[in-house]
C-alpha cells in the first residue's frame, strides 16, 4: 500500500519519523516533500505542488499531522475529493478547539464513525 503524509513544514521531523515507520512496515511513501529545502523560485514551488498532487491521488491513505498548514489543507481537499482513507492526527486535541479546528476535520471523524 502506498501513502502520502500532509503536515506543516515545523512538523518535518514527525513526518520523517511517521515515514521511516511505515516504510520498515513495507508501505510505499508516494512522494517525500521534507527533501525540499532552499526553494527559492515560483517554479520550484510549481514542480513541488505537481508532485505533491500527483502523490496525494497516487496514494492509497493519507496521513495528516496537525499542526497543518495551508498546503497541507489543499493535500487534505485532494484526498477527500479523491475518496481516499484519511488518518487526521492531532497530539494535543487541537482539532477539538473551537478557535484552531477546521469543520473538515470534525466531517472526517463524523464519517469514520458512520463506517465502523
Amino acid at each position: 500500500m502506498k501513502f502520502y503524509i500532509a503536515s506543516s513544514l515545523k512538523n518535518i521531523e514527525q513526518v520523517r519519523y511517521v515515514s521511516k515507520r511505515l516504510k520498515n512496515k513495507g508501505f510505499i511513501h508516494t512522494y517525500d516533500w521534507t527533501i525540499n529545502d532552499n526553494v527559492t523560485t515560483l517554479e520550484e514551488l510549481k514542480v513541488i505542488g505537481r508532485k505533491e498532487k500527483n502523490a496525494v491521488i497516487e496514494a492509497d491513505f493519507v496521513v495528516v499531522l496537525l499542526p497543518a498548514g495551508k498546503g497541507s489543507h489543499i493535500e487534505l481537499g485532494i484526498a477527500m475529493g479523491n475518496d481516499k482513507k484519511i488518518y487526521l492526527y492531532s497530539p494535543n486535541n487541537e482539532v477539538d478547539n473551537i478557535e484552531t479546528t477546521s469543520t473538515f476535520y470534525h466531517y472526517l471523524k463524523s464519517k469514520s464513525v458512520m463506517e465502523q
